[in-house]
């Protein structure tokens, strides 16, 4: 399962001691209220944070593939015979593991709305100077999602994952930092973990499930992924501050981490990663684990690879070449998608409950419209399913990203008429949520589709470090007083999601009912 087990295992110790080093500071805060402003770090603390970046190399060491020195010969893979085949019991385990790993991640980012309050208390600062910690950590996962794509095109995409993992248990020891400077720096590393899990999960399946049943997986898995984490985020909150502070939720990073870790034997390597690497009989033990089929997966004469496989080892991957070919203006519309959700879903719809008043809608009203609107937008996951999985997987994404920009639109008329209805108000609300929870289900599971094997970590990545980045821009516009015009803020946020539906109708290829194979065929102009 591993390279070399023992540098893995052996970082993997030093990481948890590092962090387990940090807890008796932390349980000197029982006779303060679990608060530690003002404590200084104790010599073990010190120790414990250089054990652990010195044990996120050594497992590095541990997890750096053998490669061959030349490509292990032999013909393409048959992946079209586990492309048709039905999903056997080791699809489903992959499946529910990936959807702890993504609950895992998603819960990370949802704790910071739990946090925030305790900080400005603990370390007494406004409310707008604890908000750093929301801006730091949403800077460290745009640079996250993009650094670990790179890594899963290097190491691969089961590397990538239980680095991440190593990471969430090291910085963990943000629970125990006394100060709100250490606080920030720990966030940052804390984000940077948190950012390459969501494209790695979805790069992950897409490589390993058929072909038909690849489209609906992935946008449950980020539908069901994305659920679990806000309920365990709010969960842990309800139960575990009131007894053991704000700093607790930090800590929870050793645990969560150390699950995903246990369940490493269960996360394979991608067969089509491994193929494109050069390690041929790794690709094939792995492809007939999960074809459950007993129809060749070799063909009768390797000498001229066909179509449905891949026999070279991949080209090294760089950022730039996600801009060359067909797939520079379907990468161009992407992050225009994403850059223009992350502006609503981290800028807009933040000020929405304050900017309601506006419309004359008292805070108890405001409340209950968006909660009825989160609760009818439940049902929404499944019309996405089905529409990108029975319809059409680009032209879904372009119709939630028109919606968006429809929704805006609207609040911005019901804006500029001063006292609209109740009802209309519930309308666009309703609207506005139900589209954009569309919108970045879709966004990176087809940009996991999309890319060929050796871009798809770093495309997907980039995708979605592009969601981030308009949620960085949307923290700096709200500190220039953009959100408080209600008219202008939805009309200007309007055009970057009607741009990016237009270009993706435009540039997207379909994707639903293809092999991966025949996707880039088609990006490549290959018949």
């Amino acid at each position: 399962m591993f390279h070399r087990p023992i540098p893995f295992w052996f970082g993997t110790v030093l990481i948890t001691v590092g962090v387990f080093s940090h807890l008796p500071m932390f349980l000197m805060g029982r006779a303060t209220g679990w608060q530690m402003v003002g404590m200084e770090m104790t010599p073990e603390m010190w120790v414990g944070m250089l054990l652990i970046p010195l044990g996120l190399l050594l497992a590095w060491r541990g997890l750096v593939p053998r490669l061959p020195a030349v490509a292990e010969q032999g013909g393409a893979l048959n992946f079209h015979v586990a492309d048709s085949a039905p999903l056997q019991r080791e699809h489903w385990k992959l499946v529910i593991v990936l959807v702890v790993t993504l609950a895992v991640d998603v819960m990370k980012p949802a704790t910071l709305g739990f946090v925030m309050p305790g900080v400005s208390r603990e370390y007494e600062i406004a409310r707008s100077q604890a908000g750093w910690l929301a801006l730091v950590a949403l800077t460290g996962t745009t640079v996250g999602s993009v650094l670990w794509g790179r890594i899963a095109d290097r190491l691969g995409r089961r590397a990538a994952i239980l680095l991440s993992a190593l990471m969430f248990i090291g910085t963990a020891i943000c629970g125990a930092m006394p100060s709100f400077g250490w606080n920030l720096a720990m966030c940052f590393l804390m984000g940077a973990s948190a950012g390459g899990l969501l494209p790695i999960t979805f790069t992950l399946l897409a490589e390993t499930v058929p072909a038909r049943h690849r489209g609906w997986l992935l946008v449950a898995l980020g539908g069901i992924g994305t659920s679990a984490g806000y309920l365990l985020a709010s969960g842990a909150a309800a139960w575990l501050e009131p007894l053991y502070g704000w700093r607790m939720l930090w800590l929870l990073g050793l645990p969560t981490g150390a699950l995903i870790i246990f369940l490493n034997r269960y996360i394979p390597e991608s067969p089509r990663f491994l193929a494109a690497s050069g390690r041929r009989a790794e690709a094939l033990a792995t492809l007939r684990r999960f074809a459950g089929t007993s129809r060749p997966l070799e063909p009768d004469s390797p000498a001229h690879p066909g179509p449905q496989g891949i026999d070279e080892r991949h080209p090294v991957s760089t950022v730039r070449q996600l801009l060359h070919g067909r797939q520079a203006s379907i990468t161009l519309a992407l992050l225009a998608c994403g850059t223009g959700w992350g502006l609503v879903n981290f800028g807009f719809l933040l000020w929405l409950p304050s900017n309601l008043k506006l419309l004359g809608v008292d805070p108890t009203t405001s409340s209950a419209l968006l909660a009825k609107s989160a609760f009818y937008g439940i049902p929404a996951i499944a019309l996405v399913i089905a529409l990108y999985d029975r319809w059409s997987s680009v032209r879904s994404l372009a119709l939630f990203t028109a919606l968006s920009a429809v929704s805006l639109v609207l609040f911005g008329a019901l804006a500029a008429i001063g006292t609209p209805s109740p009802g209309w108000v519930l309308g666009a609300t309703v609207l506005l949520l139900v589209s954009v929870s569309g919108v970045i289900a879709m966004l990176i599971p087809y940009a996991a589709e999309i890319y060929p094997v050796h871009l798809r970590g770093t495309g997907s990545g980039v995708v979605a470090a592009s969601s981030k980045f308009g949620g960085i821009l949307g923290a700096g516009l709200a500190v220039l007083g953009f959100f408080d015009n209600f008219v202008l803020s939805a009309l200007v946020l309007a055009l970057p999601m009607a741009a990016a539906a237009l270009m993706l109708a435009r540039s997207g290829v379909e994707t639903r009912g293809f092999k991966l194979e025949e996707i880039q065929d088609a990006l490549a102009g290959r018949p």
